[in-house]
């Protein structure tokens, strides 16, 4: 999906139809909104944690990876395809119970990377985690 044709379509609901991928769904990852603005999805903590019930900090590193690179294909220049290069994650919170939420948002949307802060937080508002990713624009291949 590039940025001219998520004008003419409904762009969460493209990616409900589309789909976020098996690990995501897996994890039990749910969008709930995606604009050009930004991408929220929630995440349960149960059966995405460590042996000591906090959720998993690979599992806020999913969740972040899941809403940055969907957001940047959504945003990808005419012919080409987002593909991560970098990520990283700052955990300062330990979620135990019920959902996550994961807030992405677009730090720089450029001609061949972008670049999204996601901040996930608990379901009080704390701040677990936040994630960075970094997707560079690969041209696809006809």
């Amino acid at each position: 999906m590039t940025e001219s044709s998520s004008v003419n379509i409904d762009a969460l609901a493209y990616v409900r139809e589309r789909g976020l991928g098996a690990l995501a769904e897996k994890m039990g990852i749910e969008m709930l909104e995606f604009t050009a603005e930004r991408a929220v999805a929630t995440m349960p903590v149960e059966g995405n944690t460590q042996p000591i019930m906090l959720l998993h900090g690979g599992a806020y590193v999913v969740l972040g990876e899941s809403l940055g690179s969907m957001h940047a294909n959504l945003m990808a220049p005419e012919g080409y395809v987002a593909v991560g290069v970098d990520i990283n994650a700052t955990h300062t919170g330990s979620a135990t119970s019920g959902l996550v939420t994961g807030v992405c948002t677009p730090i720089h949307s450029g001609r061949s990377v972008a670049v999204h802060e996601i901040v996930v937080s608990d379901e009080n508002g704390r701040r677990c985690s936040t994630v960075r990713i970094t997707n560079h624009y690969k041209k696809l291949k006809r």
